[in-house]
Protein backbone atom coordinates (compact mmCIF):
# COMPACT_ATOMS: atom_id res chain seq x y z
CA UNK A 1 0.00 0.00 0.00
CA UNK A 2 1.34 3.44 -0.90
CA UNK A 3 1.90 6.09 1.71
CA UNK A 4 -0.93 8.15 0.24
CA UNK A 5 -3.31 5.24 0.72
CA UNK A 6 -2.52 5.06 4.42
CA UNK A 7 -3.95 8.49 5.14
CA UNK A 8 -7.15 8.07 7.11
CA UNK A 9 -10.13 10.23 7.91
CA UNK A 10 -11.43 11.25 11.28
CA UNK A 11 -14.60 9.21 10.87
CA UNK A 12 -14.34 5.76 12.50
CA UNK A 13 -14.36 2.74 10.19
CA UNK A 14 -17.42 0.48 10.13
CA UNK A 15 -17.30 -2.35 12.67
CA UNK A 16 -17.26 -4.93 9.85
CA UNK A 17 -14.50 -3.17 7.88
CA UNK A 18 -11.31 -4.90 6.76
CA UNK A 19 -8.11 -4.61 8.76
CA UNK A 20 -6.29 -1.44 7.75
CA UNK A 21 -9.47 0.45 6.80
CA UNK A 22 -8.64 4.01 5.73
CA UNK A 23 -12.01 5.31 6.93
CA UNK A 24 -15.25 5.96 5.05
CA UNK A 25 -14.55 9.67 4.51
CA UNK A 26 -10.95 9.30 3.33
CA UNK A 27 -10.17 10.33 -0.25
CA UNK A 28 -9.03 6.74 -0.77
CA UNK A 29 -12.21 5.19 0.68
CA UNK A 30 -13.26 2.18 -1.38
CA UNK A 31 -10.12 2.42 -3.54
CA UNK A 32 -7.24 1.48 -1.24
CA UNK A 33 -5.75 -2.01 -1.32
CA UNK A 34 -7.20 -2.71 2.11
CA UNK A 35 -10.70 -2.11 0.72
CA UNK A 36 -10.62 -5.21 -1.50
CA UNK A 37 -13.38 -7.60 -0.47
CA UNK A 38 -14.79 -5.30 2.23
CA UNK A 39 -18.62 -5.40 2.43
CA UNK A 40 -18.64 -1.58 2.59
CA UNK A 41 -16.41 -1.03 -0.46
CA UNK A 42 -19.18 -0.06 -2.86
CA UNK A 43 -20.75 2.48 -0.48
CA UNK A 44 -17.37 4.01 0.39
CA UNK A 45 -16.28 4.24 -3.26
CA UNK A 46 -19.53 6.00 -4.19
CA UNK A 47 -18.67 8.89 -1.88
CA UNK A 48 -21.98 8.58 -0.03
CA UNK A 49 -20.20 8.24 3.31
CA UNK A 50 -18.49 11.60 2.79
CA UNK A 51 -21.77 13.47 2.81
CA UNK A 52 -22.36 15.17 6.12
CA UNK A 53 -25.58 14.06 7.76
CA UNK A 54 -27.49 17.25 8.68
CA UNK A 55 -28.74 15.43 11.79
CA UNK A 56 -25.23 15.65 13.28
CA UNK A 57 -25.60 19.40 13.80
CA UNK A 58 -28.99 18.85 15.44
CA UNK A 59 -27.55 16.20 17.77
CA UNK A 60 -24.74 18.57 18.70
CA UNK A 61 -27.23 21.32 19.50
CA UNK A 62 -29.63 19.09 21.44
CA UNK A 63 -26.91 17.55 23.59
CA UNK A 64 -24.80 20.68 24.00
CA UNK A 65 -25.83 20.95 27.66
CA UNK A 66 -25.04 17.31 28.45
CA UNK A 67 -21.64 17.12 30.09
CA UNK A 68 -21.00 13.39 29.96
CA UNK A 69 -22.37 10.67 27.68
CA UNK A 70 -21.91 7.01 28.57
CA UNK A 71 -22.87 3.95 26.53
CA UNK A 72 -23.56 0.68 28.37
CA UNK A 73 -22.59 -2.23 26.12
CA UNK A 74 -22.20 -5.99 26.07
CA UNK A 75 -21.90 -8.43 23.23
CA UNK A 76 -24.02 -10.93 25.17
CA UNK A 77 -27.69 -10.76 26.09
CA UNK A 78 -28.86 -11.49 29.62
CA UNK A 79 -25.74 -10.30 31.43
CA UNK A 80 -27.47 -7.38 33.15
CA UNK A 81 -26.78 -4.32 30.99
CA UNK A 82 -30.16 -2.80 31.76
CA UNK A 83 -29.92 -3.67 35.44
CA UNK A 84 -26.55 -1.96 35.65
CA UNK A 85 -27.53 1.04 33.51
CA UNK A 86 -30.63 1.68 35.62
CA UNK A 87 -28.86 1.27 38.97
CA UNK A 88 -26.04 3.51 37.73
CA UNK A 89 -28.62 6.16 36.84
CA UNK A 90 -30.34 5.79 40.23
CA UNK A 91 -27.02 6.07 42.07
CA UNK A 92 -25.74 9.11 40.18
CA UNK A 93 -29.06 10.91 40.70
CA UNK A 94 -29.96 9.84 44.25
CA UNK A 95 -26.63 9.22 45.98
CA UNK A 96 -24.55 11.83 44.16
CA UNK A 97 -27.21 14.47 43.47
CA UNK A 98 -26.43 14.79 39.76
CA UNK A 99 -28.73 15.59 36.85
CA UNK A 100 -29.11 12.31 34.94
CA UNK A 101 -30.83 11.10 31.78
CA UNK A 102 -31.30 7.46 30.80
CA UNK A 103 -31.90 6.64 27.12
CA UNK A 104 -33.08 3.13 26.21
CA UNK A 105 -32.12 2.23 22.63
CA UNK A 106 -32.97 -1.46 22.99
CA UNK A 107 -35.78 -1.06 20.47
CA UNK A 108 -37.00 -4.67 20.49
CA UNK A 109 -36.64 -5.32 24.22
CA UNK A 110 -37.29 -2.06 26.10
CA UNK A 111 -37.26 -3.10 29.75
CA UNK A 112 -35.99 0.20 31.19
CA UNK A 113 -39.51 1.53 31.98
CA UNK A 114 -40.17 -1.50 34.21
CA UNK A 115 -36.81 -1.38 35.98
CA UNK A 116 -37.19 2.36 36.61
CA UNK A 117 -40.74 1.99 37.98
CA UNK A 118 -42.33 3.85 35.05
CA UNK A 119 -44.62 1.25 33.50
CA UNK A 120 -47.72 2.81 31.95
CA UNK A 121 -46.18 6.27 31.55
CA UNK A 122 -46.35 8.16 28.26
CA UNK A 123 -44.06 10.57 26.43
CA UNK A 124 -45.34 14.13 26.07
CA UNK A 125 -44.39 16.54 23.32
CA UNK A 126 -43.76 20.26 23.56
CA UNK A 127 -42.39 22.95 21.29
CA UNK A 128 -38.90 21.94 22.41
CA UNK A 129 -39.42 18.28 21.48
CA UNK A 130 -40.18 15.06 23.35
CA UNK A 131 -40.09 15.41 27.12
CA UNK A 132 -38.46 12.58 29.09
CA UNK A 133 -40.51 10.72 31.68
CA UNK A 134 -39.18 11.63 35.12
CA UNK A 135 -38.52 9.35 38.09
CA UNK A 136 -37.40 12.37 40.13
CA UNK A 137 -36.72 15.98 39.25
CA UNK A 138 -33.11 15.08 38.44
CA UNK A 139 -33.66 11.71 36.72
CA UNK A 140 -35.36 11.53 33.31
CA UNK A 141 -35.93 8.49 31.09
CA UNK A 142 -36.72 7.95 27.41
CA UNK A 143 -37.67 4.60 25.84
CA UNK A 144 -39.79 3.23 23.02
CA UNK A 145 -41.51 1.31 25.81
CA UNK A 146 -43.42 4.50 26.63
CA UNK A 147 -44.80 4.62 23.09
CA UNK A 148 -46.23 1.11 22.79
CA UNK A 149 -50.03 0.79 23.13
CA UNK A 150 -49.45 -2.45 25.04
CA UNK A 151 -46.25 -3.36 26.87
CA UNK A 152 -46.45 -6.89 25.42
CA UNK A 153 -46.51 -5.62 21.81
CA UNK A 154 -43.60 -6.86 19.70
CA UNK A 155 -41.48 -4.32 17.83
CA UNK A 156 -40.75 -6.02 14.51
CA UNK A 157 -38.57 -3.52 12.69
CA UNK A 158 -35.71 -3.74 10.23
CA UNK A 159 -32.45 -1.86 10.74
CA UNK A 160 -33.28 1.40 8.92
CA UNK A 161 -36.39 1.99 10.99
CA UNK A 162 -34.51 1.28 14.23
CA UNK A 163 -31.80 3.72 13.16
CA UNK A 164 -34.47 6.30 12.37
CA UNK A 165 -35.87 6.10 15.90
CA UNK A 166 -32.41 6.31 17.46
CA UNK A 167 -31.75 9.44 15.41
CA UNK A 168 -35.09 10.85 16.58
CA UNK A 169 -34.22 10.09 20.21
CA UNK A 170 -30.98 12.06 19.79
CA UNK A 171 -32.47 14.97 17.84
CA UNK A 172 -35.95 15.37 19.35
CA UNK A 173 -35.67 14.65 23.09
CA UNK A 174 -35.39 17.79 25.21
CA UNK A 175 -33.02 16.69 28.01
CA UNK A 176 -32.06 20.17 29.15
CA UNK A 177 -28.95 20.41 31.33
CA UNK A 178 -27.52 17.04 32.35
CA UNK A 179 -24.40 15.88 34.11
CA UNK A 180 -24.78 12.39 32.65
CA UNK A 181 -26.68 10.81 29.79
CA UNK A 182 -26.55 7.02 30.11
CA UNK A 183 -27.46 5.03 27.00
CA UNK A 184 -28.60 1.45 27.47
CA UNK A 185 -28.07 -0.64 24.33
CA UNK A 186 -29.21 -4.08 23.11
CA UNK A 187 -26.73 -6.97 22.94
CA UNK A 188 -24.44 -7.35 19.97
CA UNK A 189 -22.53 -5.07 17.59
CA UNK A 190 -25.20 -4.24 15.04
CA UNK A 191 -27.06 -1.28 13.55
CA UNK A 192 -28.15 0.27 16.83
CA UNK A 193 -24.59 0.34 18.17
CA UNK A 194 -23.10 1.76 14.99
CA UNK A 195 -25.79 4.46 14.84
CA UNK A 196 -25.45 5.59 18.44
CA UNK A 197 -21.64 5.61 18.37
CA UNK A 198 -21.38 7.46 15.06
CA UNK A 199 -23.98 10.09 15.97
CA UNK A 200 -22.36 10.73 19.34
CA UNK A 201 -18.73 10.69 18.16
CA UNK A 202 -19.32 12.81 15.08
CA UNK A 203 -22.09 14.95 16.54
CA UNK A 204 -21.29 15.90 20.11
CA UNK A 205 -18.66 13.56 21.53
CA UNK A 206 -18.96 10.66 23.95
CA UNK A 207 -16.97 9.87 27.09
CA UNK A 208 -16.89 6.15 26.43
CA UNK A 209 -18.47 2.81 27.19
CA UNK A 210 -19.01 0.66 30.25
CA UNK A 211 -18.93 -2.99 29.15
CA UNK A 212 -20.91 -5.50 31.22
CA UNK A 213 -20.24 -9.24 31.36
CA UNK A 214 -20.79 -12.30 33.53
CA UNK A 215 -17.86 -14.54 34.55
CA UNK A 216 -18.39 -17.58 32.32
CA UNK A 217 -16.75 -18.05 28.93
CA UNK A 218 -20.05 -18.31 27.04
CA UNK A 219 -20.57 -14.64 27.92
CA UNK A 220 -16.99 -13.42 27.71
CA UNK A 221 -16.45 -14.80 24.21
CA UNK A 222 -19.12 -12.37 22.96
CA UNK A 223 -17.97 -9.54 25.21
CA UNK A 224 -14.51 -9.77 23.68
CA UNK A 225 -16.19 -9.03 20.34
CA UNK A 226 -17.74 -5.94 21.93
CA UNK A 227 -14.37 -4.78 23.19
CA UNK A 228 -12.99 -5.21 19.68
CA UNK A 229 -15.98 -3.21 18.38
CA UNK A 230 -15.00 -0.38 20.72
CA UNK A 231 -11.42 -0.57 19.51
CA UNK A 232 -12.43 -0.47 15.83
CA UNK A 233 -14.84 2.43 16.25
CA UNK A 234 -12.52 4.42 18.50
CA UNK A 235 -14.88 4.26 21.48
CA UNK A 236 -12.98 4.51 24.75
CA UNK A 237 -13.75 1.79 27.28
CA UNK A 238 -14.22 3.40 30.69
CA UNK A 239 -14.22 -0.04 32.26
CA UNK A 240 -15.49 -3.59 32.45
CA UNK A 241 -18.08 -4.62 35.06
CA UNK A 242 -18.37 -8.24 36.17
CA UNK A 243 -22.05 -8.81 36.95
CA UNK A 244 -23.54 -11.84 38.73
CA UNK A 245 -20.18 -12.46 40.35
CA UNK A 246 -21.30 -15.13 42.78
CA UNK A 247 -24.59 -15.45 44.63
CA UNK A 248 -24.63 -13.63 47.96
CA UNK A 249 -27.54 -14.17 50.37
CA UNK A 250 -28.04 -14.09 54.16
CA UNK A 251 -27.81 -17.56 55.66
CA UNK A 252 -31.21 -17.19 57.31
CA UNK A 253 -32.77 -16.60 53.87
CA UNK A 254 -31.75 -20.08 52.69
CA UNK A 255 -33.92 -23.18 52.68
CA UNK A 256 -32.44 -26.48 53.80
CA UNK A 257 -33.52 -29.88 52.54
CA UNK A 258 -32.70 -33.15 54.28
CA UNK A 259 -31.13 -36.28 52.81
CA UNK A 260 -29.84 -37.07 49.34
CA UNK A 261 -32.20 -36.83 46.41
CA UNK A 262 -33.68 -40.30 45.92
CA UNK A 263 -35.94 -41.83 43.32
CA UNK A 264 -38.29 -44.77 43.15
CA UNK A 265 -38.88 -47.26 40.35
CA UNK A 266 -41.27 -49.44 42.37
CA UNK A 267 -44.23 -48.38 40.29
CA UNK A 268 -43.44 -50.66 37.33
CA UNK A 269 -46.99 -50.25 36.05
CA UNK A 270 -45.92 -46.84 34.80
CA UNK A 271 -43.81 -47.52 31.73
CA UNK A 272 -41.97 -45.47 29.13
CA UNK A 273 -43.36 -47.39 26.18
CA UNK A 274 -40.82 -45.96 23.76
CA UNK A 275 -37.96 -47.65 25.65
CA UNK A 276 -39.84 -50.26 27.67
CA UNK A 277 -38.38 -48.90 30.88
CA UNK A 278 -40.06 -47.99 34.17
CA UNK A 279 -40.67 -44.29 34.75
CA UNK A 280 -38.54 -42.98 37.62
CA UNK A 281 -40.57 -40.96 40.11
CA UNK A 282 -38.64 -38.40 42.19
CA UNK A 283 -39.14 -38.49 45.94
CA UNK A 284 -39.35 -35.02 47.52
CA UNK A 285 -36.76 -34.12 50.13
CA UNK A 286 -37.85 -33.15 53.60
CA UNK A 287 -37.73 -29.44 54.41
CA UNK A 288 -35.21 -29.12 57.29
CA UNK A 289 -35.02 -25.31 57.32
CA UNK A 290 -36.58 -24.78 60.74
CA UNK A 291 -34.50 -27.54 62.32
CA UNK A 292 -31.22 -26.26 60.86
CA UNK A 293 -31.86 -22.66 61.88
CA UNK A 294 -32.82 -23.81 65.38
CA UNK A 295 -29.63 -25.86 65.70
CA UNK A 296 -27.48 -22.96 64.51
CA UNK A 297 -29.23 -20.61 66.92
CA UNK A 298 -28.41 -22.97 69.80
CA UNK A 299 -24.75 -23.22 68.76
CA UNK A 300 -24.17 -19.51 68.16
CA UNK A 301 -26.96 -17.06 67.41
CA UNK A 302 -24.55 -14.81 65.46
CA UNK A 303 -24.18 -17.53 62.82
CA UNK A 304 -27.58 -16.53 61.49
CA UNK A 305 -26.13 -13.13 60.52
CA UNK A 306 -23.57 -14.71 58.18
CA UNK A 307 -23.70 -14.23 54.43
CA UNK A 308 -23.46 -17.25 52.15
CA UNK A 309 -21.65 -17.07 48.81
CA UNK A 310 -21.79 -19.48 45.88
CA UNK A 311 -20.31 -19.27 42.40
CA UNK A 312 -23.38 -19.75 40.24
CA UNK A 313 -21.34 -18.84 37.16
CA UNK A 314 -17.77 -20.06 37.78
CA UNK A 315 -15.20 -17.76 36.20
CA UNK A 316 -13.43 -19.00 33.10
CA UNK A 317 -9.64 -18.70 33.32
CA UNK A 318 -8.70 -15.37 34.84
CA UNK A 319 -12.30 -14.18 34.40
CA UNK A 320 -13.48 -10.71 33.37
CA UNK A 321 -10.65 -9.04 35.28
CA UNK A 322 -8.11 -10.97 33.22
CA UNK A 323 -10.04 -10.18 30.05
CA UNK A 324 -9.94 -6.46 30.88
CA UNK A 325 -6.18 -6.68 31.46
CA UNK A 326 -5.70 -8.48 28.14
CA UNK A 327 -7.48 -5.61 26.34
CA UNK A 328 -5.66 -3.01 28.45
CA UNK A 329 -8.86 -1.45 29.75
CA UNK A 330 -9.87 -0.72 33.38
CA UNK A 331 -11.72 -3.29 35.47
CA UNK A 332 -14.37 -1.46 37.52
CA UNK A 333 -15.36 -4.26 39.88
CA UNK A 334 -17.68 -7.15 40.64
CA UNK A 335 -21.40 -6.94 41.29
CA UNK A 336 -22.81 -10.01 43.07
CA UNK A 337 -25.93 -11.91 42.09
CA UNK A 338 -28.15 -10.59 44.86
CA UNK A 339 -31.87 -11.40 45.26
CA UNK A 340 -32.34 -7.89 46.70
CA UNK A 341 -31.08 -6.43 43.43
CA UNK A 342 -33.60 -8.53 41.52
CA UNK A 343 -36.41 -7.34 43.80
CA UNK A 344 -35.32 -3.71 43.38
CA UNK A 345 -35.47 -4.07 39.59
CA UNK A 346 -38.86 -5.78 39.72
CA UNK A 347 -40.25 -3.00 41.91
CA UNK A 348 -38.63 -0.20 39.91
CA UNK A 349 -36.54 1.28 42.72
CA UNK A 350 -32.85 1.68 43.48
CA UNK A 351 -30.98 -1.05 45.32
CA UNK A 352 -29.91 1.45 47.99
CA UNK A 353 -33.56 2.28 48.64
CA UNK A 354 -34.79 -1.32 48.58
CA UNK A 355 -32.04 -2.96 50.62
CA UNK A 356 -29.52 -0.46 52.05
CA UNK A 357 -27.83 -3.25 54.05
CA UNK A 358 -27.26 -5.44 50.99
CA UNK A 359 -23.63 -6.33 50.27
CA UNK A 360 -24.27 -5.37 46.65
CA UNK A 361 -24.82 -1.72 47.64
CA UNK A 362 -21.15 -1.18 48.51
CA UNK A 363 -20.02 -3.13 45.45
CA UNK A 364 -22.23 -0.98 43.22
CA UNK A 365 -21.06 2.26 44.84
CA UNK A 366 -17.41 1.32 44.25
CA UNK A 367 -18.19 0.70 40.58
CA UNK A 368 -20.08 4.01 40.32
CA UNK A 369 -17.07 5.82 41.77
CA UNK A 370 -14.93 4.12 39.17
CA UNK A 371 -17.24 5.47 36.46
CA UNK A 372 -17.05 8.96 37.97
CA UNK A 373 -13.26 8.75 38.09
CA UNK A 374 -13.20 7.48 34.52
CA UNK A 375 -15.12 10.50 33.33
CA UNK A 376 -13.09 12.86 35.54
CA UNK A 377 -16.09 14.14 37.47
CA UNK A 378 -15.11 14.39 41.10
CA UNK A 379 -17.58 13.12 43.66
CA UNK A 380 -19.06 15.87 45.82
CA UNK A 381 -18.62 18.79 43.43
CA UNK A 382 -21.56 20.98 42.57
CA UNK A 383 -23.24 20.43 39.24
CA UNK A 384 -22.61 23.70 37.45
CA UNK A 385 -19.58 25.73 38.47
CA UNK A 386 -17.71 25.94 41.73
CA UNK A 387 -15.33 28.52 42.98
CA UNK A 388 -11.65 27.77 42.38
CA UNK A 389 -10.60 29.50 45.60
CA UNK A 390 -9.06 32.43 43.71
CA UNK A 391 -12.17 34.39 42.93
CA UNK A 392 -12.70 32.64 39.61
CA UNK A 393 -14.82 29.73 38.48
CA UNK A 394 -13.75 26.16 37.90
CA UNK A 395 -15.71 24.16 35.33
CA UNK A 396 -16.50 20.48 35.90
Amino acid sequence: MSSSETSTSTAPPPADANEGCVGPTSEHAGKANACAGCPNQKVCASGEAKRVDPALAVVQDKLAQVKHKLVVLSGKGGVGKTTFACQLAFSLAQQHGLQVGLLDVDICGPSVPRVMGLNGQEVHQSAAGWSPVYVDDNLGVMSIGFMLPNQDDAVIWRGPRKNGLIKQFLTDVDWGELDYLIIDTPPGTSDEHLSIVQYLKQGCGVDGAVVVTTPQEVAMMDVRKELNFCKKTGLRVIGVVENMSGLTVPLKALRFWGGPLTASTDDVSSQDNSRNKPVVAAVAREDKTAAVLKALRQIDHSLLDCLVEADVFPAFGSGPQGMAAAFDVPFLGKLPLDPDLLRACEEGVSLAEKAPESSAVLALENIVRGVLDGTRLEVGKERDVVGDGKGGEAQL
